[in-house]
């Protein structure tokens, strides 16, 4: 097995290669959160690097709980034709194009106004920089049957505009992984305690999901191989939630790890461990691998060849790569024409790992909007240039999004 070799999925659709763009958040939505222009032409971009699988940053079920302004919102057909378009563009080439389905939970910034929602009524732990997010509410049983009925709600319309699958974002810190997690989801209900309880809204959400799209759609989940947090979900709490997995048409699962706490997903482990500098997640991916009964997917710092192969060697059925292709956005392609290209960021060791955190995340975006207006990224860009600009554009978007919202609360 090879990382061009294809890959059919357990619904009966094939994915060209096993190269996949794991999903990066753009923050590229226009004035009415759908898909821009500039978010159209970096996937423009990202499809004639020839993966075999697209998938986009996140795309929030909810106009009022977003993981950031500039967000893209799925939640009724009014801008269907936008996502026609991105569907189109993205799929050029013949790569599947998921969109990645998602819910912020207690991860929404203070800036955008809104109420803040999650399993229980637990802060963000970041220090000095917890003031930029509210404390969550606790979810009443109809909010969570909201929630799982928008996600179904976004898989229907994104089948309807062209997309070949969802990703359903269990990850990071979100929403679903924040009841996946004891830390976060301290309730006494069924949807607490146990982890059958704490697993029991994301099973929900794939069988509302499964219910509303034609049996070939993907359906695909990405869940944390472990929260790198003391007491948190752990490795073993993953193992079961795959095999809880295993009973429901699941077509692949993503691993990744980590939180905006403890950002794993950038190689940086809050409870001391230490993350390897590429393939961060594969020692578990592979232990994934020997329980789960779809497609295993491992995303986290891959950016040579051989690494890419060895994930495949290992039996890891897909590779998911972020940042080398928001620095290389035809990498598969050169990879395929046997150019040893090794795209790289520079690191940045910042004491502060939270703020280093969000250097890293402002770096990869200034890479993204050079793609967006057709410039060759920049690598070598400075950490403090980039993280000024990202934090203008969010003002700017945060402002941005305020107005959306205010108007559609005057319709």
């Amino acid at each position: 097995m090879g990382i061009f070799d294809r890959l059919q999925l357990p619904g009966g659709s094939v994915i060209k290669n096993r190269i996949a763009k794991a999903a990066m958040e753009e923050n590229m939505a226009d004035v009415d959160q759908a898909p821009s222009e500039a978010l159209i032409r970096l996937y423009q971009a990202w499809a004639e690097g020839e993966a075999g699988l697209l998938i986009s940053g996140n795309v929030m079920i909810d106009g009022r709980a977003m993981t950031g302004p500039g967000g893209v919102v799925l939640e009724d057909d009014r801008h269907l034709d936008r996502f026609k378009r991105w569907a189109q563009v993205g799929r050029a080439k013949h790569a599947q194009f998921w969109l990645q389905l998602n819910h912020p939970g207690r991860q929404m910034p203070a800036s955008l106004g809104q109420s803040t929602w999650a399993p229980s009524a637990v802060a963000m732990d970041l220090g000095k920089m917890s003031r930029h997010f509210n404390p969550p509410l606790a979810m009443t049983e109809s909010r969570i049957e909201e929630v799982i009925q928008r996600f179904a709600r976004a898989a229907q319309l994104a089948e309807q505009a062209g997309f070949t699958g969802v990703q359903i974002h269990a990850a990071h810190g979100y929403l679903i992984s924040q009841f996946l997690s004891p830390l976060t989801n301290q309730r006494d209900d069924q949807w607490g305690g146990s982890l059958e309880n704490r697993a029991r809204l994301l099973l929900e959400v794939i069988k509302a999901v499964r219910a509303e799209v034609s049996p070939r759609f993907v359906v695909a989940v990405k869940l944390n191989s472990a929260d790198f947090q003391r007491g948190g979900f752990s490795a073993d709490d993953a193992r079961q939630v795959v095999e809880m997995l295993n009973t429901l048409p699941v077509d692949l699962v993503e691993m990744s790890g980590g939180s905006y706490e403890a950002p794993a997903m950038q190689g940086v482990a809050r409870d001391g461990r230490t993350l390897a500098r590429e393939a961060y997640f594969l020692e578990f991916a592979r232990d994934i691998r020997a329980v789960a009964r779809m497609p295993v997917m491992v995303t986290g710092g891959i950016r040579r060849l051989e690494v890419a192969e060895t994930v495949v060697a290992h039996g890891v059925d897909m590779v998911g790569i972020g940042t080398a292709l928001a620095i290389e956005p035809d990498l598969p392609r050169q990879w395929q024409q046997a150019r040893n290209v090794i795209p790289e960021l520079p690191p940045i060791t910042w004491k502060n790992k939270a703020l280093a955190s969000v250097a890293n995340m402002a770096v990869v975006k200034f890479q993204l909007r050079r793609l967006s207006k057709g410039q060759t990224p920049k690598p070598a860009v400075s950490p403090i240039r980039a993280l000024i600009a990202q934090q203008m554009s969010t003002v700017l978007r945060a402002r941005q999004y305020r107005r959306w919202v205010q108007a559609r609360q005057q319709v």
